[in-house]
């Protein structure tokens, strides 16, 4: 543990003002304008999608209740991971709004939204969601070719009673991202390579290092479905074939994460999530240190938004900190502890 930590951790939030790199482009979506924790109600059949996740993505009729409006959705379980029973008792959910929210809504341009939410009612659990919360926020520190997250405090509503009052996340669409930089979704099976940004994807590449994930791809998705594992691409137009950057999404299974149902790398024979492997291109190699160069300077920022993260308990707030001084540790010995690795 980091000598002081806990009285640091607690100016270091007061100090804190998060801001996240800067858009070139269009203005974001309203609903991802502003960092506030938001209040949600959402009614449905809450229970009988939990239920059935695991063998179910059926959408039912609900409603959603936020920021003084009220919506007709529909509400389904979506993962995969988190879909079992053996993982978790409650699904990620993908809403979907039966009618397009207007110019003035909270959510305009939010057709459809993925929503993160609690795997357990327990705040073990939330505190998890948190953290993934939290990979977000840093990625967003280092790009604007990231996706935006917003938190919200949930009260899920099944036959006139709260079946459960707890923390999740809303998450940018790719689409809307795409928009925002001014460019589009690139909808393939897999690239070359050599189609990606190479800049791009060396960040990438160790900012998957730094929060301890391996499950990703760049350029190819899992069989039979389209590019990329945990990733989309996005290009100056959907038929780019060139400087495509990877956007990244899903985190649950990183060692910064740490969640109850994660499991290691089979492939990559570790014994635990939190064990790091450089799964980067050894074709990029050349400019990742420029890459950690710039980590390096960042470091207060990051340190800052993780302090800043609302709700994040003590304990859960070190354990990150940890974690990170650890990668930094890592970026000392760029060529043997990291490049060393590449693919």
């Amino acid at each position: 543990m980091m000598k002081g930590l806990s009285c640091a951790l607690a100016l270091v939030a007061m100090l804190a003002s998060p801001t996240r790199a800067q858009d070139s482009h269009q203005a974001v979506t309203p609903l991802f304008a502003s960092d506030d924790t938001l209040e949600v109600t959402i009614t449905g059949p809450i229970r009988k999608i939990a239920r059935n996740a695991e063998k179910s993505t059926e959408a039912y009729a609900a409603r959603l209740e936020a920021s003084g409006e009220t919506f007709a959705i529909t509400l389904a379980a979506r993962g995969k991971t988190r879909r079992l029973k053996e993982s978790c008792q409650f699904p990620p959910l993908r809403i979907a709004f039966s009618d397009k929210p207007g110019e003035q809504s909270l959510f305009h341009r939010n057709g459809r939204i993925k929503l993160v939410t609690h795997c357990r009612d327990n705040d073990r659990s939330e505190q998890t969601v948190l953290r993934e919360y939290a990979a977000y926020r840093l990625y967003n520190r280092l790009t604007p070719e990231s996706l935006r997250v917003r938190l919200a405090q949930i009260t899920y509503i099944d036959d006139g009673k709260a079946v459960a009052e707890r923390l999740g996340f809303f998450i940018e669409d790719v689409d809307d991202a795409a928009r925002r930089l001014g460019r589009k979704e690139v909808d393939v099976v897999e690239v070359p390579l050599s189609a990606l940004d190479q800049q791009d994807a060396a960040r990438y590449a160790l900012f998957q290092y730094m929060i301890g994930n391996t499950d990703w791809a760049m350029a190819v998705g899992p069989p039979g479905e389209r590019c990329c594992h945990n990733s989309r691409l996005v290009g100056d137009d959907g038929n780019a074939r060139e400087a495509l950057t990877p956007i990244p999404y899903d985190f649950d299974n990183a060692g910064l994460v740490n969640a109850s149902y994660a499991v290691p790398n089979a492939q990559l024979r570790t014994r635990s999530v939190r064990q790091r492997v450089y799964r980067g291109l050894c074709r990029f190699n050349a400019l990742v240190p420029a890459e950690a160069e710039r980590l390096r300077n960042l470091r207060r920022d990051l340190e800052q938004e993780i302090a800043a993260i609302p709700y994040a308990s003590e304990r859960t707030r070190e354990s990150m900190m940890d974690y990170l001084e650890t990668f930094y540790r890592d970026l000392a010995e760029l060529d043997r502890k990291v490049l060393a690795d590449c693919r």
